[in-house]
């Protein structure tokens, strides 16, 4: 009683969110804590999975080993006195690929019952049911989501549900008149067509429109150059190299392709002139005062976007995808493409730095995907991105910035957006620039972050910013992002006159923000209504990845990924002062009971016992450290 204890004396910590003082706790009790729970319930008490005892065997003694990597205050201790703290990625963290969890895996033709095998006797995966089913990982579970779903489960007897659905002969059951309702029925579109892969490899694929556009440009630099040649005031430099190299003044920079290929139309309109680059004959779509899922790397896959739906996303986006790696018929890029039904509302983000490759892709795209919008990255800090002169980079290299956007709405039949930050560095906002050039170069919606690339998100969004750039913008739509976690901060970023809001970390950490905004209150969910939104996850990951062992680990290893940002919300009930802020750290507390404590865990241990609740215990040779590094708290 002498002595109180700190936070008592001096108030919470800097950077940290305040917590009413009984939930508060010590690092070392907190995990002891949840250490003496797992012991002594061996699970019961957090899962209604039968074969959890099984799951606590096998937990946590492989990501045990990343627990320093993820503790600041323990780093601080084992690296240099004068080590930064952790931000950014884990860039050298270790990659398994899910199918090293399945080493003897079942010919797909014995699979698809009734189905003889291409290969014969040089197929490298098994033949036999029998050898196969001994080797077999147990099965999870006794229901499987996809054959109860949809009368039918696809993976047969790999599915490690398999039991729900498998005679005693190995024979699979269907349920026939579930399966009637989904035929016909196309639950997910935009896949990428096997033709077509084949076509793009082979550079065989037609961009006529592309090649109009790219025409274009290149004759009006060719006539440019004659101009410059023949002009004796033109300005010439020559380089070290003794190469020349022509400046053109700035009226001329000015023109636009478009511009100078008009002079050369002479004699009757055709409807090509007419049709050409109208803007009204485009798809229109209504953004205005919408509620915007961001796209986002890695943890706004399908599944996830699925379940911001559910919770009241209007607008949703794919992950970010390269160009050039569309243009190679890359199948894992072509993935980020996909798009479920729910999604009615649904664009897909593209990054790139050159004119060609992007107008190609967008053409590429309006031919082959079923998408109501197209956004340009034009806002990625990734220096991977940023040093070829995409992402961020394009915000500086405006003359290419026009180009690109001119051509891509040149080919695309639907509304081409922008994603962008302040600037690239921290004092040199350069946005408001911009974005009375974008409205020229005909964008349909601009989404402004409000950082900078320097910033990352060490400091708070610039709203004030905001504010003025929406007004520069108007009447083209312009949405506002940085660091919305409640219906508080969204009533405040919407009093600044954005067309909508934009929601990236918010929806990571709490997914039912959407809901808290449109009926305007506090949620204070439960840890038991949570488990479930991580369950209908796992449901929706296993339907789109797959039920066998190689899709099951894919869904735990997204999984793992969001759970590295849902532990950061701190329920409504243990907080001192409401709403949270995005910038707090929670501190070390104690849930009202064991789960909403474990879920509270900033340890990679402790998320993957909360993936074994659902996806059963993990492999033995199982890995997982999280791409991002925490740096959003001071």
């Amino acid at each position: 009683m002498e002595e109180p204890s700190e936070k008592e004396a001096d108030g919470p910590t800097k950077g940290e969110a305040s917590i009413k003082d009984e939930f508060l706790t010590t690092k070392d009790k907190f995990h002891a804590f949840l250490d003496f729970e797992l012991k002594d319930s061996k699970g019961g008490k957090v899962s209604d999975n039968e074969n959890t005892e099984d799951t606590t065997e096998t937990p946590v003694e492989q990501p045990e080993a990343k627990k320093l990597k993820l503790d600041p205050e323990e780093s601080n201790k084992v690296e240099k006195p004068d080590s930064k703290r952790l931000r950014g990625q884990n860039k050298s963290r270790p990659h398994m690929k899910p199918t090293t969890y399945d080493d003897k895996r079942l010919c797909l033709s014995v699979i698809q019952e009734n189905r003889e095998c291409p290969y014969g006797n040089k197929c490298k995966f098994l033949h036999d049911v029998a050898e196969y089913m001994a080797t077999k990982p147990a099965d999870i579970g006794e229901d499987c989501y996809l054959y109860s779903t949809f009368g039918k489960c696809d993976y047969g007897l790999s599915c490690r549900f398999a039991k729900a659905h498998t005679t005693p002969d190995f024979k699979t059951m269907v349920k026939a008149e579930v399966v009637k309702i989904y035929k016909g029925r196309t639950l997910m579109k935009n896949s990428l067509d096997k033709d077509l892969q084949n076509r793009l490899r082979k550079r065989a694929v037609p961009f006529k429109k592309s090649a109009e556009y790219l025409k274009t440009l290149s004759n009006y630099r060719d006539k440019r150059e004659q101009q410059e040649n023949g002009d004796a005031g033109a300005t010439k430099m020559a380089d070290p190299s003794g190469e020349e190299q022509h400046v053109s003044t700035e009226p001329e920079m000015q023109m636009s392709p478009e511009k100078q290929a008009s002079v050369k139309t002479v004699g009757p309109l055709t409807n090509e002139d007419i049709i050409k680059l109208r803007m009204c004959e485009k798809k229109q779509v209504d953004f205005k005062d919408k509620l915007y899922l961001a796209p986002l790397t890695t943890c706004g896959n399908l599944p996830f976007r699925r379940v911001c739906k559910r919770f009241g996303a209007d607008i949703t986006c794919g992950e970010m995808a390269m160009c050039t790696n569309l243009l190679q018929g890359q199948q894992s890029e072509w993935a980020l493409l996909k798009r479920h039904e729910s999604e009615d509302l649904f664009g897909v983000q593209v990054e790139g730095c050159f004119p060609d490759t992007m107008t190609r892709c967008a053409e590429l795209i309006n031919n082959n995907t079923d998408v109501d919008f197209v956004d340009i990255n034009s806002g990625c800090p990734i220096d991977l991105v940023y040093k070829k002169g995409g992402g961020c980079g394009l915000m500086t290299r405006s003359k290419k910035f026009e180009q690109i956007v001119k051509g891509m709405n040149y080919v695309l039949d639907v509304p081409l957006t922008v994603k962008i930050r302040t600037g690239v560095q921290e004092k040199c906002s350069i946005a408001h620039k911009l974005i009375p050039e974008m409205k020229k170069w005909g964008v349909s919606m601009i989404t402004l972050h409000g950082r900078s690339r320097e910033q990352r998100y060490t400091k708070l969004a610039d709203w004030d910013y905001i504010n003025t750039c929406s007004k520069l913008a108007s009447p083209v739509p312009l949405f506002g992002n940085g660091d919305i976690l409640s219906y508080e901060d969204a009533m405040k970023a919407r009093e600044t006159g954005v067309s909508g809001i934009m929601i990236a970390r918010g929806a990571l950490i709490k997914p039912w923000i959407f809901t808290e905004i449109k009926e305007s209150r506090h949620w204070d969910i439960s840890s038991s209504e949570r488990l479930d939104i991580l369950r209908d996850f796992t449901n929706f990951g296993l339907e789109h990845w797959g039920s066998d062992t190689q899709g099951l680990e894919k869904t735990r290893s997204f999984l793992l990924e969001w759970l590295s940002f849902m532990c950061r919300y701190i329920p409504v009930g243990l907080l001192e002062q409401v709403p949270q802020k995005i910038n707090e750290r929670p501190p070390y507390y104690m849930g009202r009971n064991y789960l909403e404590s474990l879920m509270a865990s900033q340890n990679v241990g402790d998320w993957v016992r909360i993936s074994e609740m659902l996806l059963g215990p993990v492999p033995m040779n199982f890995n997982f450290l999280p791409k991002h590094k925490a740096n959003a708290y001071k």
